[in-house]
């Protein structure tokens, strides 16, 4: 991925324009942290750059960026800028085409993610990145509280990158975050739980929720019982949203909403009740297992010795129900079909025809 990332590089820069590989990629590549996602700056404007590559295309929303795809690959060639003034403190009001990169770097987030590399694969790193990336810190570029209220984006995305890499955030960064946390209301749920997301699935979750905590975030964020995620392991996405009960707020699609509630049920019954586990599956009920750190071994156990695991299962059908009662299809048979499922999942009846004729026979003829 890099040598195609390099050969773009010098496709622009043999075309008489200067281009470099830009922040997270070059920040992971220097800490052996494999990436996929490469972004290019360069003093090409959007049009020059459409020429040089006839088949790219520009996004949707005019950000002076281009996507290149190349042997398969995409990259985001981005135009070097300054941001004049910006809105809702989230987006610039005004972007100015610049040709030096030097004066791009400073509108960027943090001091980590302004490294670059050139054509030849030399980095170049004007603000001193590559020591604080030695010095596991994150800075931000120029002023905190002015970054933080240009765009409060940054500050979780500052908590996003202190968890991930498990950096610390230097103290100004502390103290802007605290003076300017209110921002965070301003932002769009999707936008918040895009950054919640990444914190969340992080094997280093537990820094990203503390330093959440320690800084008062959770109430600007409107997330109820965070403190519990500091005592489950659980890994499960879905199942930290569901600890979280905040589906009413941030965007979940159908499925994702059903099964968030669906957790939120069985975590107060048994995980390895045989009629639990047949009507709620294995998958929420390990989450919810997970949650109250139960054996997953034991649930999972118990999921594979259930007697059916579907109606389906059932070793009868409707109309062997109906030819026997004489009787014509009604809601119950929905009655009959649920109380033989509960027989047959707790072992007091035997999944074979002729036993649940027998059944029915005496229980409802």
């Amino acid at each position: 991925m890099l040598d195609v990332a390099l050969k773009l590089l010098k496709e622009l820069t043999s075309n008489g324009y200067k281009a470099y590989i830009i922040g997270g990629f070059v920040r992971d590549y220097l800490l052996d942290i494999e990436s996929n996602d490469i972004d290019i700056t360069t003093n090409a404007t959007p049009k020059e750059i459409k020429e040089i590559f006839t088949d790219s295309c520009l996004p949707t929303e005019d950000y002076g960026s281009v996507t290149v795809i190349l042997k398969g690959i995409r990259f985001e060639i981005t135009t070097f800028r300054k941001e004049i003034g910006y809105i809702n403190n989230r987006r610039p009001a005004e972007v100015k085409y610049i040709d030096d990169l030097y004066p791009d770097l400073l509108r960027r987030d943090f001091v980590i993610n302004t490294i670059c590399m050139d054509e030849n694969g030399k980095i170049v790193d004007y603000l001193k990145g590559v020591e604080d990336l030695n010095n596991r810190v994150i800075r931000t570029v120029g002023d905190a509280k002015k970054s933080f209220t240009d765009d409060a984006l940054r500050i979780l995305r500052a908590i996003r990158f202190a968890t991930i890499l498990n950096f610390r955030l230097n103290d100004d960064i502390i103290d802007a975050i605290k003076e300017t946390k209110y921002l965070i209301k301003n932002l769009s749920y999707y936008r918040k739980k895009n950054e919640l997301d990444k914190i969340f699935t992080s094997p280093n979750v537990k820094i990203g929720v503390k330093l959440i905590l320690d800084l008062g975030l959770d109430k600007e964020l409107e997330l109820n019982n965070l403190d519990k995620l500091l005592d489950t392991n659980t890994t499960s996405l879905i199942g930290i949203w569901a600890i979280l009960d905040v589906n009413s707020k941030y965007p979940f699609n159908k499925n994702e909403k059903d099964l968030i509630n669906d957790i939120k049920k069985v975590y107060n019954l048994n995980n390895m009740d045989p009629y639990v586990l047949y009507k709620y599956g294995l998958y929420v009920n390990s989450v919810a297992g997970e949650i109250k750190n139960l054996d997953i071994k034991k649930i999972t156990e118990s999921y594979a010795n259930l007697a059916i695991k579907s109606k389906k299962d059932i070793d009868i059908k409707a109309e062997d129900i109906i030819h026997l009662l004489n009787r014509k299809p009604d809601k119950f048979l929905n009655d009959i079909y649920d109380d033989i499922e509960r027989k047959i999942l707790y072992r007091r009846l035997l999944n074979k025809k002729s036993e649940i004729l027998n059944y029915i026979n005496n229980n409802y003829k």
